[in-house]
């Protein structure tokens, strides 16, 4: 399904393949738990969200590598504590076993947290994964505050779900990063779905603070334009901070084929190095960053 039109654009802006920072590989109990709750969430959003690739592990690795990614990672998330370190051990696994994937972490607000970070760090991981939304915390809480200041000594990249789509949460929009980021300007943070739908906020966190990216997942595309259209005035910015916007494709839990986040890149009309440069180039920077112990 549309590998031939994923290639097509990569022999076109002559890149090696695509970087996708925001794919989900988890332990099958939980990501069976998160189709329910995509398969439910209709009344939530007005909109059906059926899942698009609802395969087994193996042939979704498979896929990606048929759509020409090179890296991708697995997005995982808890929603409860004594959920993290689990999570952790279960993602070190499935990167030791999967060499193209960006070996991933997550964190929660609880005792151990600062540990199971640190020995993540230690263990070489390339990047975390926090979700304001399903976990209902604040990344401000005190059980956090050693965990942050690890992952920015680090330089570890953190893709963040702190926007307030699809529903707002009680920890999610600009305001609660905000604060995050003034105690720890170094951190190197990953806004998810460019912020959506609060994306002229998070595009001025962007400018703020040279740390802050931000992704691309199901931003621009059709569902999502009908959802939180991406403002129009705001085009010049993300033109402008290009060097801070990288591929994420929300794989495999999307409504719509792969390749229709690439062609809703292309028709903003930014042109072929803003894509070059978000397709690969500036994850392939950022990733090669990050001081390991």
């Amino acid at each position: 399904m549309s590998a031939a039109e994923t290639h097509a654009l990569v022999r076109r802006l002559g890149l090696p393949g695509l970087i996708d920072v925001h794919t989900h590989f988890m332990p099958q109990n939980v990501l069976d738990k998160v189709w329910a709750y995509f398969d439910a969430v209709g009344p939530l959003t007005g909109m059906e969200w059926p899942i698009t690739y609802r395969e087994e592990e193996d042939r979704r690795v498979a896929l990606l590598r048929e759509f020409g990614v090179l890296a991708f990672t697995s997005m995982l998330y808890p929603h409860k504590a004594g959920m993290a370190e689990w999570l952790n051990s279960w993602a070190a696994g499935f990167a030791a076993r999967t060499p193209d994937c960006l070996h991933t972490a997550t964190l929660y607000p609880e005792a151990g947290a600062t540990g199971y970070v640190r020995r993540a760090i230690d263990d070489g991981v390339r990047v975390f994964k926090v979700h304001l939304q399903v976990g209902g915390f604040d990344p401000n809480d005190p059980l956090l505050e050693a965990g942050w200041g690890e992952i920015a000594d680090a330089g570890v990249p953190v893709v963040i779900h702190c926007g307030s789509g699809p529903a707002p949460g009680k920890f999610t929009g600009p305001g609660p990063v905000g604060r995050l980021l003034a105690r720890h300007p170094r951190l190197r943070l990953i806004v998810a779905h460019m912020g959506m739908p609060e994306y002229a906020d998070f595009l001025d966190l962007a400018e703020r603070y040279e740390g802050v990216h931000l992704d691309t997942t199901m931003a621009f595309t059709d569902f999502s334009e009908r959802l939180a259209p991406f403002p129009a005035a705001e085009l010049p910015r993300l033109r402008e901070l290009g060097d801070r916007i990288l591929f994420g494709s929300d794989f495999p839990n999307i409504p719509y084929p792969y390749v229709h986040q690439l062609q809703a890149l292309e028709r903003l009309g930014l042109g072929d190095d803003w894509l070059r440069r978000v397709l690969h180039a500036n994850a392939a920077e950022l990733f090669s960053q990050g001081i390991h112990r």
